[in-house]
């Protein structure tokens, strides 16, 4: 078991950071194809505990009838649905939260939290749901034997599991059939310096509901407004510490 475990952790260690280019599709499972993996910065830029990425989210600049970000996700993912609501892939949806004693009600995105202590990660039991050094919440679909306890275990419905047969993916999403996913903070587009789809979509409709940043950097934009601001973390009562805080809500 020891030994097993072993060649996890190591070829997790290279799914994360040394990262090694697969050459065309790779079979992981009976039904399960990935198509191949390319590597998003150069080996020694190493990620670290310094930084830790995440979203700030203004729900009153959020409009209801806005969904810049979702399109976004779905386009920048390859998340192509099947006319199936109740199994297609959401990395992010549109919500709306409604105080039951005021019937104050605002709309916002919901997505994967990346939690500084995900349960995902705690109830997984092959280490497919792993958290980065940054903070970025992933789950290596080599691994993941499509048990779902993850899914189970996540207080904000933030993943799904593919039911489908898919095609045409992205080389810098790869996805399969009988595997868990969910929103991974376009650490694809992270790791080259560059915003998340949805935040970059978000002030392209010139709503500027979404702020993403480094939130160790007290210089960050981000931390500035956390600093300055009021600001939540949805079930901030778990204890979880989502890296996704919330204003207005």
């Amino acid at each position: 078991m020891k030994q097993q475990q072993n060649k996890i952790d190591t070829y997790r260690r290279k799914f994360l950071g040394e990262g090694v280019a697969l050459a065309a599709t790779v079979t992981i499972a009976p039904g399960v194809l990935l198509h191949n993996i390319a590597r998003a910065k150069p080996a020694e830029e190493a990620v670290t505990s310094e930084v830790r990425w995440g979203f700030l989210i203004d729900a009153n600049k959020c409009a209801s009838d806005c969904n810049a970000c979702v399109t976004a996700c779905n386009e920048e993912n390859g998340l192509t649905g099947f006319d199936r609501p109740e199994t297609d892939a959401q990395w992010i949806r549109k919500v709306t939260v409604r105080d039951k004693q005021t019937n104050f009600s605002v709309n916002l995105p919901m997505m994967c939290q990346h939690c500084a202590e995900p349960p995902c990660v705690d109830v997984c039991p092959t280490g497919a749901s792993m958290k980065r050094e940054d903070g970025i919440v992933l789950v290596d679909k080599h691994i993941c034997i499509g048990c779902r306890y993850c899914m189970m275990a996540c207080p904000y419905k933030a993943r799904s599991f593919v039911h489908e047969t898919l095609t045409d993916q992205l080389p810098d999403m790869p996805r399969g059939k009988g595997t868990v996913e969910s929103c991974t903070l376009c650490v694809h587009r992270v790791d080259r310096g560059e915003t998340p789809a949805c935040a970059e979509a978000c002030v392209d409709a010139e709503k500027g509901a979404i702020l993403f940043g480094d939130l160790n950097d007290a210089n960050s934009d981000i931390a500035k407004r956390i600093a300055a601001e009021a600001s939540t973390q949805v079930r901030g009562d778990l204890r979880l510490d989502p890296g996704v805080r919330y204003q207005g809500i």
